[in-house]
Protein backbone atom coordinates (compact mmCIF):
# COMPACT_ATOMS: atom_id res chain seq x y z
CA UNK A 1 0.00 0.00 0.00
CA UNK A 2 1.19 3.53 -0.76
CA UNK A 3 2.08 5.73 2.19
CA UNK A 4 -0.82 7.68 3.68
CA UNK A 5 -0.26 11.36 4.43
CA UNK A 6 -1.27 11.97 8.04
CA UNK A 7 -1.44 14.86 10.49
CA UNK A 8 -1.81 14.90 14.27
CA UNK A 9 -3.66 17.69 16.09
CA UNK A 10 -3.73 17.77 19.90
CA UNK A 11 -3.09 20.65 22.31
CA UNK A 12 -1.65 18.24 24.91
CA UNK A 13 2.03 17.76 24.12
CA UNK A 14 2.37 14.36 25.81
CA UNK A 15 -0.69 12.98 24.00
CA UNK A 16 0.52 14.45 20.72
CA UNK A 17 3.95 12.84 21.11
CA UNK A 18 2.35 9.53 22.08
CA UNK A 19 0.30 9.43 18.87
CA UNK A 20 3.38 10.42 16.88
CA UNK A 21 5.55 7.70 18.42
CA UNK A 22 2.88 5.03 17.83
CA UNK A 23 2.24 6.15 14.24
CA UNK A 24 5.94 6.00 13.42
CA UNK A 25 5.89 2.25 14.11
CA UNK A 26 3.72 1.76 11.02
CA UNK A 27 5.48 2.40 7.70
CA UNK A 28 2.15 3.14 5.98
CA UNK A 29 1.82 6.48 7.82
CA UNK A 30 3.67 9.47 6.39
CA UNK A 31 3.42 12.13 9.09
CA UNK A 32 3.20 15.55 7.45
CA UNK A 33 3.04 17.38 10.75
CA UNK A 34 2.09 17.36 14.41
CA UNK A 35 0.21 20.45 15.62
CA UNK A 36 -1.03 21.91 18.89
CA UNK A 37 -3.98 23.75 17.34
CA UNK A 38 -6.35 23.48 14.39
CA UNK A 39 -5.32 26.73 12.72
CA UNK A 40 -1.74 25.52 12.24
CA UNK A 41 -3.03 22.18 10.93
CA UNK A 42 -5.22 23.95 8.38
CA UNK A 43 -2.17 25.55 6.77
CA UNK A 44 -0.73 22.11 5.99
CA UNK A 45 -4.11 20.76 4.88
CA UNK A 46 -4.46 23.63 2.42
CA UNK A 47 -1.00 23.07 0.95
CA UNK A 48 -0.66 19.26 0.91
CA UNK A 49 -2.99 16.33 0.21
CA UNK A 50 -3.96 14.67 3.50
CA UNK A 51 -5.38 11.14 3.86
CA UNK A 52 -5.72 10.81 7.64
CA UNK A 53 -6.50 13.12 10.56
CA UNK A 54 -5.62 12.08 14.11
CA UNK A 55 -7.64 14.65 16.08
CA UNK A 56 -8.21 15.61 19.67
CA UNK A 57 -11.67 17.14 20.22
CA UNK A 58 -11.43 19.55 23.16
CA UNK A 59 -8.91 22.18 22.03
CA UNK A 60 -8.74 25.96 22.41
CA UNK A 61 -9.96 27.88 19.40
CA UNK A 62 -11.24 25.57 16.67
CA UNK A 63 -12.22 22.20 18.20
CA UNK A 64 -11.50 18.88 16.56
CA UNK A 65 -15.17 18.51 15.61
CA UNK A 66 -15.20 21.96 14.02
CA UNK A 67 -11.97 21.21 12.15
CA UNK A 68 -13.44 17.99 10.79
CA UNK A 69 -16.48 19.88 9.54
CA UNK A 70 -14.17 22.18 7.58
CA UNK A 71 -12.15 19.35 5.99
CA UNK A 72 -14.67 16.57 5.35
CA UNK A 73 -12.93 15.88 2.03
CA UNK A 74 -10.15 14.10 3.96
CA UNK A 75 -11.02 10.37 3.72
CA UNK A 76 -10.19 9.15 7.24
CA UNK A 77 -10.65 10.87 10.60
CA UNK A 78 -9.60 9.32 13.91
CA UNK A 79 -10.74 11.13 17.06
CA UNK A 80 -8.55 10.56 20.14
CA UNK A 81 -10.15 12.26 23.13
CA UNK A 82 -10.84 12.24 26.86
CA UNK A 83 -14.53 12.92 26.17
CA UNK A 84 -16.49 9.77 25.25
CA UNK A 85 -19.72 11.80 25.20
CA UNK A 86 -18.68 13.17 21.79
CA UNK A 87 -18.75 9.70 20.19
CA UNK A 88 -22.22 9.96 18.63
CA UNK A 89 -21.62 13.44 17.22
CA UNK A 90 -18.24 12.44 15.84
CA UNK A 91 -19.61 9.50 13.85
CA UNK A 92 -22.02 11.84 12.12
CA UNK A 93 -18.87 13.41 10.65
CA UNK A 94 -17.77 10.21 8.87
CA UNK A 95 -15.35 9.21 11.62
CA UNK A 96 -13.40 6.03 10.95
CA UNK A 97 -12.55 5.41 14.61
CA UNK A 98 -13.04 6.98 18.04
CA UNK A 99 -10.47 6.32 20.78
CA UNK A 100 -10.87 7.33 24.41
CA UNK A 101 -7.69 8.46 26.20
CA UNK A 102 -5.38 7.36 27.66
CA UNK A 103 -4.15 5.96 24.36
CA UNK A 104 -2.54 2.51 24.54
CA UNK A 105 -0.47 0.97 21.79
CA UNK A 106 -2.65 -2.13 21.36
CA UNK A 107 -5.69 0.11 20.78
CA UNK A 108 -3.77 2.25 18.30
CA UNK A 109 -2.66 -0.93 16.53
CA UNK A 110 -6.33 -1.89 16.03
CA UNK A 111 -6.94 1.53 14.54
CA UNK A 112 -3.95 1.21 12.22
CA UNK A 113 -5.37 -2.08 10.93
CA UNK A 114 -8.78 -0.48 10.34
CA UNK A 115 -7.15 2.36 8.43
CA UNK A 116 -5.24 -0.04 6.18
CA UNK A 117 -8.39 -2.09 5.59
CA UNK A 118 -10.40 1.02 4.79
CA UNK A 119 -7.95 2.35 2.21
CA UNK A 120 -7.49 -1.07 0.66
CA UNK A 121 -11.26 -1.41 0.25
CA UNK A 122 -11.57 2.17 -0.94
CA UNK A 123 -9.06 1.48 -3.69
CA UNK A 124 -10.88 -1.70 -4.72
CA UNK A 125 -14.43 -0.43 -4.27
CA UNK A 126 -15.28 -0.62 -7.96
CA UNK A 127 -14.33 -4.32 -7.98
CA UNK A 128 -16.68 -5.45 -5.22
CA UNK A 129 -20.37 -6.02 -4.97
CA UNK A 130 -22.33 -8.41 -2.81
CA UNK A 131 -25.41 -10.44 -3.49
CA UNK A 132 -27.41 -12.45 -0.99
CA UNK A 133 -28.84 -15.84 -1.82
CA UNK A 134 -29.83 -18.84 0.27
CA UNK A 135 -27.34 -19.74 3.02
CA UNK A 136 -24.37 -18.12 1.34
CA UNK A 137 -23.09 -14.72 0.31
CA UNK A 138 -21.63 -14.25 -3.15
CA UNK A 139 -18.97 -11.56 -3.41
CA UNK A 140 -18.04 -10.43 -6.88
CA UNK A 141 -14.34 -9.67 -7.24
CA UNK A 142 -13.47 -8.76 -10.80
CA UNK A 143 -14.96 -11.48 -13.00
CA UNK A 144 -15.03 -14.07 -10.21
CA UNK A 145 -17.73 -14.84 -7.68
CA UNK A 146 -16.57 -15.95 -4.24
CA UNK A 147 -18.99 -18.01 -2.17
CA UNK A 148 -18.97 -17.53 1.60
CA UNK A 149 -20.99 -19.80 3.87
CA UNK A 150 -23.03 -17.72 6.28
CA UNK A 151 -22.58 -20.08 9.23
CA UNK A 152 -18.80 -19.66 9.00
CA UNK A 153 -18.83 -15.88 9.39
CA UNK A 154 -17.48 -14.90 12.82
CA UNK A 155 -18.37 -11.24 12.75
CA UNK A 156 -18.97 -8.15 10.64
CA UNK A 157 -16.93 -4.97 11.02
CA UNK A 158 -18.05 -1.60 9.67
CA UNK A 159 -15.64 0.72 7.90
CA UNK A 160 -17.75 3.70 6.89
CA UNK A 161 -19.60 2.67 3.69
CA UNK A 162 -17.93 -0.76 3.59
CA UNK A 163 -18.22 -3.90 5.68
CA UNK A 164 -15.58 -6.48 6.50
CA UNK A 165 -16.86 -10.05 6.57
CA UNK A 166 -14.56 -12.07 8.79
CA UNK A 167 -14.28 -15.87 8.70
CA UNK A 168 -11.67 -18.07 10.45
CA UNK A 169 -9.79 -18.38 7.15
CA UNK A 170 -10.00 -14.95 5.55
CA UNK A 171 -11.48 -11.46 5.59
CA UNK A 172 -13.60 -10.16 2.72
CA UNK A 173 -15.12 -6.78 2.01
CA UNK A 174 -18.33 -5.58 0.45
CA UNK A 175 -19.41 -2.14 -0.66
CA UNK A 176 -22.36 -1.98 1.71
CA UNK A 177 -22.86 -0.45 5.15
CA UNK A 178 -23.22 -2.80 8.10
CA UNK A 179 -26.68 -1.36 8.79
CA UNK A 180 -27.99 -2.30 5.35
CA UNK A 181 -26.38 -5.73 5.52
CA UNK A 182 -28.04 -6.52 8.85
CA UNK A 183 -31.47 -5.76 7.39
CA UNK A 184 -31.13 -8.75 5.07
CA UNK A 185 -33.02 -11.88 6.16
CA UNK A 186 -29.85 -13.95 5.81
CA UNK A 187 -28.19 -11.97 8.60
CA UNK A 188 -30.89 -12.41 11.27
CA UNK A 189 -28.52 -14.57 13.34
CA UNK A 190 -26.19 -11.59 13.80
CA UNK A 191 -26.39 -9.27 16.81
CA UNK A 192 -25.27 -5.65 16.62
CA UNK A 193 -23.05 -5.18 19.68
CA UNK A 194 -21.30 -1.97 18.66
CA UNK A 195 -21.62 0.76 16.07
CA UNK A 196 -18.86 -1.02 14.15
CA UNK A 197 -19.43 -4.71 15.00
CA UNK A 198 -22.04 -7.46 14.69
CA UNK A 199 -21.48 -11.08 15.73
CA UNK A 200 -23.20 -14.42 15.34
CA UNK A 201 -25.00 -15.66 18.44
CA UNK A 202 -23.52 -19.15 18.32
CA UNK A 203 -19.93 -17.86 18.46
CA UNK A 204 -20.37 -15.88 21.71
CA UNK A 205 -18.47 -17.57 24.52
CA UNK A 206 -18.39 -14.92 27.26
CA UNK A 207 -19.84 -11.47 27.93
CA UNK A 208 -17.85 -8.92 29.94
CA UNK A 209 -18.66 -5.33 30.86
CA UNK A 210 -17.13 -3.74 27.79
CA UNK A 211 -16.54 -6.65 25.42
CA UNK A 212 -17.63 -10.10 24.36
CA UNK A 213 -15.32 -13.06 23.80
CA UNK A 214 -15.92 -15.30 20.82
CA UNK A 215 -15.16 -19.02 20.78
CA UNK A 216 -11.75 -18.36 19.22
CA UNK A 217 -10.86 -16.04 22.16
CA UNK A 218 -11.29 -12.97 19.96
CA UNK A 219 -12.49 -9.91 21.89
CA UNK A 220 -15.14 -7.66 20.31
CA UNK A 221 -16.05 -4.32 21.95
CA UNK A 222 -19.58 -3.71 23.21
CA UNK A 223 -21.05 -0.23 22.79
CA UNK A 224 -23.11 1.20 25.64
CA UNK A 225 -26.15 1.76 23.44
CA UNK A 226 -26.08 -1.86 22.22
CA UNK A 227 -25.87 -3.67 25.59
CA UNK A 228 -29.62 -4.38 25.58
CA UNK A 229 -29.10 -6.54 22.48
CA UNK A 230 -27.21 -9.02 24.68
CA UNK A 231 -29.69 -9.25 27.56
CA UNK A 232 -31.16 -12.51 26.27
CA UNK A 233 -27.79 -14.20 26.89
CA UNK A 234 -27.38 -13.01 30.51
Amino acid sequence: MEKLNSIIVDDNEIDRLTVLSFAKRFPVFNILGSFSDSDEALKTIESDPVDILFLDIDMPGLSGVELRKKVKHIPACIFITSHPEFAVESFELETLDFIVKPLKFDRFEQTARRIEDFFEMRNKASLFESSIGGDVIYIKEGHEQIKIKLHEILYLEALKDYTLIVTPQKRYCVLSSIGLLLKEISFQSFIRVHRSFAVQKQFINKINTHEIILNNNLAIPVGRSFKDNLKFLL
